[in-house]
């Protein structure tokens, strides 16, 4: 109970930005921060489960705002780092939760449409975000970037397809974003919670018993720990698998 009241006093009036806001391990990172004191930014697609969630929180003496997007809309996610400053003029938090399954096939029998939304959800838009947001993140006293992968990621997981290639991609990016940044006040980092009962996960194990992995809270948890944690060394992965 004092490590978590510490952690609240530290992030008191911070604002962090959680994609995929609207379910799951993101809507339960969302929670976690804003019950410490974060103003959360909601972002997803589906604004009826965004109202829910942002009802939720302040329901509970939090506040959070609504960003109903399409990660595939480019062009408003560079948007939206401007309309982030000339309202709130940094950024402290970012959460880059967002991602979709796919289909698992074969990459030669791989549908090119579904490829490409797949690229384009879990890494492009992850680049555009960092391109956009960037600038606000430098603003910050501490600017705190969390990406979410997967042990899929490491190459040993046929028919995974673009959701494997994507993850690797990502943490590829990442790294090379740290590596970039290393000199400055901001930590980035990957986290790979393991295996949690999320719809995509249901998609990707459709006859796996939910009641046997982890539940999104408990994830978020890991998570809120590690985005607060001083001792995490800049660029690092974490994962936790149980």
């Amino acid at each position: 109970m004092h490590r978590r009241y510490t952690l609240t006093k530290q992030i008191q009036k911070k604002l962090a930005l959680v994609t995929g806001a609207s379910r799951g391990i993101g809507a339960s990172i969302a929670r976690e921060l804003a019950s410490a004191g974060t103003h959360v930014i909601l972002l997803g697609r589906n604004m009826g489960s965004l109202e829910e969630i942002d009802d939720e929180i302040n329901k509970n003496g939090g506040s959070s705002t609504i960003v109903a997007m399409d990660l595939l809309d480019y062009p408003a996610i560079d948007r939206l780092g401007a309309s982030i400053f000339e309202r709130w003029g940094k950024l402290d938090i970012l959460v880059g939760n967002a991602a979709i399954l796919g289909q698992l096939a074969p990459i030669h029998h791989y549908d090119p449409n579904i490829w490409e939304e797949v690229i384009g959800v879990n890494l492009t838009a992850n680049y555009r975000l960092l391109r956009s947001l960037d600038p606000l993140l430098r603003l910050s006293e501490n600017g705190r970037i969390i990406f979410l992968s997967s042990d899929i990621s490491d190459g040993l997981h046929p028919y995974w397809g673009a959701y494997a290639i994507s993850k690797s991609a990502l943490e590829t990016m990442v790294f090379t974003y740290a590596k970039e940044t290393e000199r400055l006040a901001l930590k980035i980092n990957i986290v790979d919670p393991g295996p949690t009962a999320t719809n995509l996960r249901a998609g990707a194990f459709p006859g796996e018993d939910p009641e046997k992995l982890k539940r999104p809270e408990t994830a978020a948890k890991f998570i809120y720990e590690v985005i607060f944690d001083k001792k995490i060394n800049h660029g690092a992965i974490l994962k936790r698998f149980n």
